[in-house]
């Protein structure tokens, strides 16, 4: 399995946690919703280091500055009575700064060819 094979597989993985973290704050699960912000962080995370020196990193940082807010957002929701909600327009703004680069960058990064 080459490393775009393994990344795919990472990302499905990634978004059936994404989506039940969010199922879990559509439904007021806050335990199980504020459990499933570490795995879905996680795998971001995990995303962005084995794309680095693509293109696909700057889209990755961008998802995980928005699974970064949306997280903040619904921890804020659910324990701090929505308080500081306005802060996760922070990780919001910096996810869009990785959207711009992407583009920016169209052509200019190389593309994965080998397992790391």
């Amino acid at each position: 399995m080459d490393l775009f094979e393994k990344i795919r597989r990472y990302e499905s993985m990634h978004i059936v946690f994404w989506l039940i973290k969010d199922s879990c704050w559509m439904m007021e699960f806050k335990t199980l919703g504020a459990i499933m912000i570490a795995p879905t962080l996680l795998l971001a995370v995990y995303l962005v280091i084995k794309t680095i020196g693509t293109r696909d990193f700057y889209l990755n940082m961008a998802i995980f500055f928005w699974i970064t807010a949306n997280s903040f957002w619904m921890i804020m929701e659910f324990f701090n009575d929505d308080m500081y909600r306005h802060y996760a327009a922070i990780p919001f703004g910096l996810g869009f700064v990785f959207v711009i680069l992407f583009y920016v960058t169209a052509g200019k990064a190389k593309e994965i060819h080998h397992i790391d």
